[in-house]
Formats: C-alpha cells, sequence, structure tokens
C-alpha cells in the first residue's frame, strides 16, 4: 500500500467517510475508492451508505446529485474545477420555451445536468435508464435534455412518443467518429464495437452493443469473446481489466478522455478528507426541487 493509499485509509475511519468514484477518473483514484460506478449506480449506493461523508470523486454535478438526495450528510469535492460541460449546455429559458410549445409534455434531464437545471425538470435519467424510465411515462411529447445524442437513441427506441432535442453533446463521445470506428475495425478484424449511446448516430450504427458505461463492462465480463473495441471514456479499462484479466480491449480514437475527470487525484482526496472543504451546498429551496425528479428516476427505474 502507497503512502497516498494509507493515509486516505486512515483519514476515511477518521471522518467517517466513503470514497464513490466514477468510472472515468484515474485508474489510482478508482483503485481506493469504496465503490465506483456510473452516474445511476453512484446516485443509488449514495442513498443506501451510513457514513456522515461521503467524497465524490467525479464531476460537479455527481456531487451535486449526492447532496440533493444526502442532506443531512457532509459531500465534499475534491477538484471544484472538474466540471462537465454538457451540464451547461441548456438553460431554464430553454425548457419554459418548449413548455409554452407542447401539451402533454415531460422534461426529461439527463443526469449530466446542473443542480439549477433539474429544478425545471420532471424526471432525470441516466443512459443506463432512460429507456425504461421514458417508456414508462403517460407523456406522448419528451423534451431530452441536455444531450442529443443519447436523446437521438432513445427516441429511435420509442417511435410512438414525439421527442424535442437539445443540441447539447459530450465533447469525449462526439470526438469518436464513424472513420475512428472503421480504422479500429479494419485493424482488429472481427471484434465486437461497444459503444456509449452519448456517441453520435453513425457511430451507434456500427455497434454490436449500445449501453451506459456499466453496460458496456457487463456484456463484456459475460461474454465469452475475448477482445473489444470501446467506444466510450478510456477511464472503463480499469474496471473492464480488473474484472477480465484475460480478455483485450482496444480504443478507437486517441481523444477517449475526459480531461475534467482526470483532475480528481489522491492528493487533493487527502486534502478534502483533511479539511473537510470543499463542500457541496445548496440552498434548501433549490435541493427540494432538484430532489423531486432525482426521486422519481428512482422509483421507476427499479
Amino acid at each position: 500500500m502507497s503512502t497516498e493509499e494509507e493515509k486516505i485509509r486512515q483519514l476515511k475511519e477518521e471522518r467517517d467517510a466513503v470514497i464513490l468514484a466514477h468510472y472515468y477518473v484515474p485508474d489510482e483514484v478508482q483503485a481506493v475508492a469504496d465503490y465506483i460506478g456510473d452516474s445511476y449506480g453512484l446516485a443509488k449506493i449514495a442513498t443506501t451508505l451510513p457514513q456522515k461523508t461521503i467524497c465524490f470523486a467525479g464531476v460537479t454535478f455527481m456531487s451535486e446529485s449526492a447532496k440533493i438526495l444526502n442532506p443531512d450528510k457532509t459531500v465534499l469535492v475534491p477538484e471544484p474545477m472538474a466540471d462537465c460541460p454538457m451540464a451547461h449546455m441548456v438553460e431554464p429559458e430553454d425548457i419554459e420555451a418548449v413548455r409554452g410549445q407542447y401539451e402533454d409534455l415531460a422534461v426529461v434531464c439527463y443526469i449530466n445536468s446542473t443542480a439549477e437545471i433539474k429544478k425545471y425538470c420532471d424526471v432525470i435519467v441516466t443512459s443506463s435508464n432512460a429507456l425504461k424510465i421514458v417508456s414508462k411515462l403517460p407523456q406522448k411529447n419528451i423534451y431530452f435534455i441536455p444531450d442529443e445524442n443519447l436523446g437521438r437513441y432513445i427516441a429511435s427506441q420509442l417511435p410512438e412518443k414525439h421527442f424535442i432535442f437539445n443540441e447539447g453533446f459530450c465533447h469525449v463521445h462526439t470526438s469518436i467518429t464513424k472513420e475512428n470506428v472503421e480504422r479500429a475495425k479494419a485493424a482488429h478484424p472481427g471484434l465486437k464495437v461497444l459503444a456509449h449511446p452519448e456517441c453520435k448516430a453513425d457511430v451507434l450504427a456500427q455497434a454490436d452493443y449500445i449501453g451506459s458505461t456499466s453496460g458496456i463492462i457487463k456484456y463484456a465480463t459475460e461474454s465469452e469473446d475475448q477482445a473489444f473495441l470501446i467506444c466510450t471514456e478510456l477511464g472503463v479499462l480499469y474496471d473492464l481489466r480488473r474484472k477480465n484479466p484475460g480478455k483485450q480491449f482496444y480504443s478507437v480514437g486517441h481523444r477517449q478522455f475526459c480531461p475534467n475527470m482526470k483532475r480528481i487525484t489522491l492528493n487533493k482526496i487527502i486534502k478534502s478528507l483533511e479539511t473537510m472543504a470543499p463542500a457541496m451546498e445548496i440552498d434548501a429551496a433549490s435541493r427540494e426541487k432538484a430532489a423531486a425528479p432525482l426521486k422519481k428516476m428512482l422509483a421507476l427505474a427499479e
């Protein structure tokens, strides 16, 4: 055990803390986490933990969601600059404009969004539960925010619904191109392509499996295949290799990393646990409004 790992272990005991880490943070951070997962998995886990302190190794909207669902806990933010650009790609005015145009409308918000935006939405979804949740909604009209690619993928599976899209995107997944996938398939003939639904439609059209980060890991782990092409952020390789030591995983491009996720380091986790700061704060009124669609997600996803 390294000096940093030992220090983190001691601090967790002293602070009654648990570390949650997203699949996209650096390998060494995932290695010290108590739980690693995608946005839905971590949001769900956060509501079940006995510890009084949650140290969230991920981008800021994840810490916000943890605080919204756990108002009485301290939620530490090891790196406040680790933000998600997509979370800011929709405004309250956009939502109000669409509500004014359509009756029988549900505003469906991807969890990759700010607490402020969540206040204006009917239900939150993640890439792992969006299809299930939207299919359960009684409304015919669905305004899907902020990610257009995920929205269009869900729309392709639910032709009975009418979707209105927002022009948001994940820069990591949109950097993966059709040409990237074609070159990777030529270099590694016969390998299945596993893709995240935040990728563009022409990439998804070449995929053998489309699913959330946790879904990709599950598929690769349960498959008898021994090698795969991966179309998502490459932080996922840590858990893929940990669970599948005999299998091979190949990227399809050269930009499959999120610089914001990579801002999280062991030293920043140590500092946040030592100082118990920065801590996520959300005023009670905003928290209550943002909690309603998050809780609806947890209920509908069961």
